[in-house]
């Protein structure tokens, strides 16, 4: 089984001068079917197509919770309402921002050990999926990996090979 097998299609993508605000209605809109599922991670490309981030919904939720707050004991100094107030502020920030940069990929030609490999050792969720020419074709989630080896498992059709 290969990267490509498993991966979901590349359809939606941010550009680093995106708010926040765009993201998080691509985030939570994003369609599989006729379902509305949501997704947890879009690529970040530049004006050339080229990948250079991601924004996940961790990235995201950050924005809610400053760094500062990180080093006090939150009972003291936060309110009812604090991150709902921190997350209408957050509308406006952009996705360069708050993307993490530095970003794992595979190939769509990368057999499934490779992708469970690269999620171990660099502790992701997701890995963006690239052409053989390195533009975005899809992204592979950590729950479609589960499913392809616990089929396998289970020695249901489309398990993992």
């Amino acid at each position: 089984m290969k990267a490509k097998d498993l991966m979901v299609p590349a359809q939606d993508v941010l550009r680093p001068d995106d708010t926040l605000l765009r993201a998080v209605t691509l985030l939570r809109t994003v369609r599989e079917g006729e379902e509305c599922v949501g997704i947890k991670g879009l690529a970040v490309l530049d004006e050339t197509g080229k990948l250079i981030g991601i924004l996940s919904v961790g990235d995201f939720i950050k924005t809610a919770f400053p760094f500062y707050m990180g080093m006090m004991d939150l009972g003291e100094f936060s309110w009812d309402g604090m991150v709902e107030t921190l997350a209408r502020k957050a509308g406006d920030k952009l996705v360069k921002d708050i993307m993490s940069s530095v970003v794992i990929t595979v190939e769509e030609n990368s057999p499934l050990m490779e992708v469970i490999d690269h999620m171990i050792k660099h502790k992701v969720k997701r890995l963006p999926v690239l052409s053989k020419e390195g533009k975005v074709v899809g992204m592979l989630y950590e729950r479609d990996v589960f499913f392809a080896v616990t089929k396998a498992m289970l020695k249901e059709e489309g398990g993992a090979i």
